[in-house]
């Protein structure tokens, strides 16, 4: 049986397509189901190319946040979704959705956890003045950015200030680290400490 995976994006969906390229139909991961918060969204589209089922959940067509994260959640319930992945989701989503599929839901943030969680991580850093930097995907909970850390790497933060330039840095780790926990979570790898829920276990790391 397949493992089904659905993503949720905002824009762009790079992230989704460093998915769709390194996990999507190998060792039995599916991508079944991509979901917007806008319409017109780039994720859509480069789920449609890859015959994924995609739709679009924007909050003003639900009346409130509650009644979309009801829609969604009966969509992804629909598609018999095993892990739910957030890959640029820019909009919150509410306690009962967490619950609805609590620890079944990753996120991937560009910060090493739990410094500069929330928005602007990467300006925040740089503001800071960090020399060390890196990428974390976590599981989600109600917090913010603040669930069970899966896999993290860092990186030296280029002297560079150059916006673009340090995105991209981000961006290639995002690429490798996003699809590598997948796969993990997927064959049955990773479990959460019986002892301590804020601790992630990997089977066949000792690290």
């Amino acid at each position: 049986m397949a493992f089904r995976v659905s993503v949720l994006v905002s824009g762009e969906g790079t992230n989704l397509q460093a998915i769709l390229d390194f996990v999507h139909g190998r060792d039995g991961i599916e991508v079944v189901a991509v979901a917007s918060s806008r319409e017109g969204a780039g994720g859509l589209d480069r789920a449609r190319v890859a015959g994924v089922d995609a739709a679009a959940f924007p909050l003003g067509e639900h009346g409130t946040r509650e009644a979309r994260d009801a829609a969604l959640g009966n969509w992804l319930t629909e598609h018999e979704v095993d892990l739910l992945v957030l890959a640029g989701f820019m909009e919150i989503l509410g306690g009962p959705f967490i619950r609805r599929f609590e620890g079944r839901i990753v996120n991937v943030h560009p910060s090493l956890l739990p410094a500069f969680p929330g928005v602007r991580a990467i300006e925040q850093a740089l503001e800071y003045g960090v020399r060390v930097v890196g990428v974390t995907v976590h599981f989600v909970d109600e917090g913010v950015d603040s669930g069970p850390v899966i896999l993290q790497e860092a990186f030296d933060l280029p002297y560079s200030r150059d916006i673009a330039e340090i995105e991209a840095e981000f961006h290639a780790v995002e690429h490798r680290l996003l699809p590598r926990a997948i796969s993990l979570i997927a064959t049955g790898a990773v479990s959460i400490d019986p002892s301590d829920a804020r601790i992630v276990r990997i089977e066949g790391r000792d690290d």
